[in-house]
């Protein structure tokens, strides 16, 4: 049975020209920003971020922190708030393992929001992270936004995202009942399908399914699976393998007897997509196989380390707008690499940008309305009313940015639904890379 929602296919350049008048410093504009703060005397806010940056996710997360760094920066230099100094401060949520961590992500949000200074949060990245850290910030009350999270039950509790029953997230994700997390990725309930279709598309028909047993993995692997069979294509099987995982060499070598047409990995690069697509080239049968997968793999370290292996296409779906070709980002793009001249660009540097900019905004509009910014990190009576005020201003925002037009639905969820297609190949300076191929519009 057809879902609801339509897909398009349309090449970047075909995304409408939302983004075509942009700033020089390359931020968007909003609703409301322009109105001059009331007086008052010199103080410091703080924009804060919750990312991996460092260990196995540093070509996931280092690309979005500096995105959102770069936009701190451009809104000091060019005095976006009048009276006002923005100071960024960034927390990795790296843990001991080398990989993202739940409980490190807790520990950072918990530590941020005793900072009165601190208005807000880019982040966090994984779906998992956000699962820790939501009940906290929920309950300080104090603004996430995420440039990257994708599973749809961080925000809805609806049957037809999978959410509803035992799924149902929100109580403990939102114990006052109130939103204060924001993303600008679509959910998993649209980037499964999208990347089912894809494939589908190019002649594959049975497939067999591995996630990395973590929330976003399984739950874009389920997505994906449900339209898959929709289609009328075959799932082989769908294993859950724990990033502990060191060899899939069995599992494979298993698939390989079942002859797929092609293999999906529901997970990160760093939690087993790039040692599946190694392994591969060590099983009869797969070596020139077509490997698929969400946003989790399409990173700079995949591409360095799986393209020079060649054998078979390899696709991945990634849930924000493109900007790599778009010729309305070059300014971002040029702007970014010259600013961390050393740290490779990717999907979220301008997703993390655009999130730090809507904070800055929300900022601007509520010290205009009156709202006083805490005079220290310890003054926690103003803080909470600020954060308030901001969050409803962010609640409210219409933003015009790197990525599209971002507002936000009542559930927190971006109103912007657009997955971009890529495949692994070479770009234009002959290097290792994911080059963009179209994109996909979600009505719903």
């Amino acid at each position: 049975m057809k879902r609801s929602w339509s897909r398009i296919f349309a090449l970047t350049m075909g995304i409408p020209l939302l983004l075509a008048i942009l700033a020089a410093c390359g931020s968007g504009t909003t609703s409301g920003s322009g109105t001059t703060p009331t007086a008052q005397a010199n103080v410091t806010i703080k924009i804060a971020s919750s990312l991996p940056v460092s260990g196995k996710d540093e070509s996931s997360g280092k690309p979005a922190q500096n995105g959102a760094q770069l936009a701190v920066d451009q809104a000091n230099a060019n005095h976006t708030i009048p009276n006002v100094t923005l100071v960024f401060d960034p927390k990795d949520d790296v843990g001991p393992s080398g990989l993202h961590d739940p409980t490190v992500g807790a520990a950072n949000v918990t530590a941020l929001e005793s900072d009165a200074e601190v208005a807000g949060i880019v982040g966090p990245f994984n779906s998992s992270v956000a699962k820790a850290e939501m009940p906290i910030t929920n309950q300080a009350p104090i603004v996430q936004i995420s440039p990257a999270n994708t599973n749809p039950c961080l925000t809805k509790d609806t049957a037809a995202s999978g959410c509803s029953g035992a799924n149902n997230l929100i109580p403990t994700l939102r114990p006052t009942g109130k939103v204060n997390y924001f993303r600008i990725a679509t959910t998993d309930d649209h980037q499964g399908p999208a990347g089912a279709d894809y494939l589908y598309k190019q002649n594959i028909r049975k497939i067999y399914v591995i996630d990395d047993a973590e929330t976003y993995g399984i739950g874009i692997a389920n997505a994906f699976i449900g339209e898959w069979k929709n289609l009328g294509g075959t799932v082989l099987g769908h294993s859950s393998e724990p990033s502990t995982t060191t060899s899939y060499v069995s599992l494979l070598t298993q698939i390989a007897a079942m002859h797929p047409d092609g293999i999906y990995f529901g997970g990160l690069d760093s939690t087993g997509g790039i040692l599946i697509k190694q392994q591969m080239k060590q099983v009869p049968g797969l070596q020139s196989l077509p490997f698929g997968g969400g946003d989790g793999i399409v990173t700079p370290t995949f591409a360095t380390t799986i393209q020079p292996l060649g054998g078979g296409t390899v696709d991945g779906t990634v849930a924000v707008v493109d900007t790599s070709t778009n010729p309305n980002a070059a300014t971002f793009r040029q702007q970014y690499a010259a600013a961390f001249p050393s740290d490779p660009i990717n999907v979220y540097s301008a997703a993390a940008y655009d999130c730090a900019n809507i904070l800055i905004q929300a900022v601007k509009t509520t010290l205009a309305n009156g709202t006083k910014a805490p005079t220290s990190s310890s003054d926690s009576t103003t803080a909470t009313t600020f954060r308030t005020a901001v969050i409803a201003a962010v609640q409210a925002i219409s933003y015009d940015g790197i990525t599209g037009h971002q507002s936000f639905d009542t559930n927190g969820d971006t109103n912007l639904k657009v997955i971009s297609i890529y495949e692994l190949g070479l770009n234009t300076s002959g290097k290792p890379d994911w080059l963009y191929k179209s994109a996909v519009n979600v009505t719903s």
